[in-house]
């Protein structure tokens, strides 16, 4: 097996298929500092979780990404040179983690999100039909991006004539993450991610100024009260709206888009959905660990500090690579496969593990369920179209498809 040393985090073929990259990482170097960086890629399972345990060494403030150098290397942007740290809610540290959480959580309780179900069903029935009486078409643009973003306008409280401009905000605010984002580029996403702020402040403001009125009941209510109660300052509202429609509209893309393209390139799978639809949520729990939507995360290196033998400076950062530790051998047998009776198939770490696992991970699974359940019902078979290649968003951070052309079958 090669070494990382030997294979360039940044050239296309591996930034499309990190697959390769991820093992000889787990093999060689499970904690692996990045060339002319402090951060550090972690890749096996024992060695993110102990990180996670540990929050007084590792914080989860958004401090610093990898982006691409204007000679091609990969380099630190320090985020506090646009305005300071990210920490609201998934990026935040104890006790306000817990705040913002507590927030949230009322919205998206098992009780809550069933009650999205039939209008979540009509949303897919009316994107999906067109897409299937053209005979296909571009799934990401016609349904993997718009249709999660409804929902999570939905529970926030925010238009839905404003979908359109929350998906773009959505999918170019994760640019920054990337790793392939240029500094020229990296100044035109952070400016459209302050337009996303200022769009979602207004929102709040409108919201806190309805006068004689009850907190609405969204997220944009709980904001509000929570302000009020001096739970959260306004900023922090912004924040964690910021993170949820991010988040939110990526991370259900990505699972949509990667579980449709794993079945369009096997039709025995379709099959077997077809014949027996309960298996639809083993098989999303497969594609979550195999095509983890969001392949890792950062934390912040507090104090000089080690993790798996390797010493970490102050101030550096560690990426936590759900997606590598997702492929271990030794945690499953033939890793790399679609397994519906594989053991545990929940237990994997595509929303992250303990205090900080994903808030929205019950809304993505019932948004991809949804989808796929309809998608199959609705198909006599579906296939990827051979003149127009799926693509990937060119992203370490996120694995979303940028294109997903179908050619349908209807019965």
């Amino acid at each position: 097996m090669q070494s990382p040393d030997d294979i360039s985090y940044l050239d296309p073929k591996t930034v499309d298929d990190p697959y390769p990259f991820y093992a000889a990482l787990r093999e060689h170097a499970p904690v692996y500092r990045v060339p002319g960086t402090e951060v550090y890629l972690v890749s096996k399972r024992a060695l993110i979780e102990d990180a996670l345990e540990r929050e007084q060494d590792f914080s989860a403030n958004l401090t610093g990404v990898l982006m691409t150098g204007a000679a091609g290397e990969l380099q630190l942007f320090d985020l506090s040179s646009f305005g300071g740290t990210v920490d609201a809610i998934a990026n935040a540290d104890e006790p306000s983690h817990a705040v913002h959480r507590k927030l949230v959580l009322p919205y998206v309780t098992p009780t809550a999100i069933a009650a999205l179900e039939e209008t979540f069903r009509e949303w897919t029935i009316e994107l999906i039909d067109p897409l299937l009486r053209d005979g296909g078409g571009d799934w990401v643009a016609r349904v993997a991006n718009p249709l999660p973003t409804r929902a999570m306008a939905r529970m926030i409280g925010l238009p839905m004539k404003d979908v359109d401009r929350l998906v773009d905000w959505a999918m170019t605010g994760t640019e920054i993450l990337a790793g392939t984002t240029t500094p020229d580029r990296m100044t035109h996403v952070v400016t459209k991610a302050a337009a996303m702020a200022e769009y979602l402040a207004t929102h709040l403001a409108l919201s806190a100024g309805s006068a004689n009125a009850e907190p609405s009941r969204d997220v944009l209510g709980a904001m509000v009260q929570g302000i009020a109660e001096g739970l959260i300052s306004e900023n922090d509202a912004v924040s964690i709206l910021v993170v949820l429609v991010g988040a939110g509209g990526e991370s259900t893309s990505s699972l949509t888009g990667n579980a449709v393209r794993l079945l369009a390139e096997r039709e025995d799978l379709q099959h077997a959905l077809r014949t027996a639809p309960t298996l639809v949520p083993d098989f999303i729990e497969e594609v979550l660990r195999l095509e983890s939507p969001f392949r890792g995360h950062y934390r912040h290196v507090n104090r000089e500090t080690t993790l798996g033998n390797v010493d970490l400076p102050k101030n550096s950062r560690i990426l936590l690579l759900w997606a590598a530790a997702n492929r271990a051998p030794e945690t499953y047998e033939d890793p790399d496969a679609v397994d519906l009776c594989r053991p545990g198939l929940r237990d994997h770490l595509a929303f992250g593990r303990g205090m900080h696992f994903c808030v929205g991970a019950r809304l993505a699974r019932l948004e991809a369920r949804v989808i796929l359940e309809e998608l199959l019902a609705r198909t006599r078979a579906f296939t990827l179209d051979p003149e127009s290649p799926p693509e990937y968003v060119s992203s370490i951070f996120v694995r979303r498809h940028r294109t997903l052309r179908l050619i349908a079958q209807t019965p």
